[in-house]
């Protein structure tokens, strides 16, 4: 198979980035995205040049780390796949193929595919967390969750962080990300106490990052490799707004709503 790359290269965050061209041939089809990628980075050692950074660490699509742009798509053409699980018997010989990174202020540019997602983690810290005590295990039957809860609380936590709702949003926004991360703990018993407290810190680090706001396009759900939900938005939007409602920042919850 014969492809032609036109990848995004850029030397860091404050370099000037550009398409370059490469030209690679002898491509199987039964290769993965980031085996081909390798096997141009190979060709460009062996001829001096600079390789092409992206990012991997599983790929198995669990890590969330290897997602960039193939032509306009955040992880490429197939539903619910990651870039690392892409296999190239998806294109075609003779395509011609692009490569970009997320593309949002939140997300600068490090190298080349490569950005700084740790503004996630930064939401995560915020609120992405039950405080509990520590001492003896409670058993395991001591607080009863029900099937629905529990099902739609693992549905919300199979949100892996990687920033392709980020980079399909028009707006640049990480509302499904940040949504699916209150409501996996929200829908559970065990994260009741902080549930309100948890979406209002989430939401404004969200917004301090630098995320643009959700408006409802739905691009968020269709490239999310693992099928996260738009539900989850109108979930942390209740919470968010019943924290405005029981929640002032100076003196904590509200004799009527703590």
């Amino acid at each position: 198979m014969k492809l032609t790359l036109q990848i995004w290269r850029q030397a860091d965050k404050n370099a000037k980035g550009a398409f370059e061209t490469y030209p690679l041939d002898g491509v199987s089809e039964h290769m993965s995205f980031l085996e081909m990628l390798d096997v141009l980075n190979e060709q460009l050692i062996g001829q001096g040049k600079e390789p092409v950074a992206f990012e991997h660490d599983c790929r198995e699509g669990i890590c969330g780390c290897c997602g960039f742009v193939i032509n306009g798509s955040p992880h490429g053409p197939m539903p619910k796949t990651t870039v690392c699980q892409l296999h190239m018997r998806v294109f075609k010989d003779g395509d011609t193929l692009t490569l970009e990174p997320w593309r949002a202020s939140a997300f600068p540019v490090l190298k080349d595919l490569v950005v700084d997602r740790s503004a996630l983690d930064r939401i995560i810290q915020k609120g992405g967390y039950i405080s509990v005590n520590t001492g003896n295990p409670q058993d395991a039957n001591a607080v009863l969750v029900s099937k629905d809860c529990s099902d739609k609380s693992m549905d919300a936590a199979a949100c892996i962080g990687c920033g392709a709702c980020v980079a399909a949003c028009p707006n640049a926004s990480a509302m499904l990300f940040t949504s699916a991360k209150i409501a996996h703990l929200g829908l559970l018993p065990q994260g009741q106490p902080e549930r309100h407290k948890r979406a209002q810190d989430m939401f404004e680090q969200h917004d301090a990052e630098g995320f643009g706001p959700c408006s409802q396009h739905g691009e968020c759900e269709a490239a999310c490799p693992k099928g996260i939900k738009m539900t989850n938005i109108a979930m942390a939007n209740g919470d968010y707004l019943f924290s405005q409602l029981i929640w002032s920042p100076r003196t904590g919850p509200s004799a009527d709503g703590g």
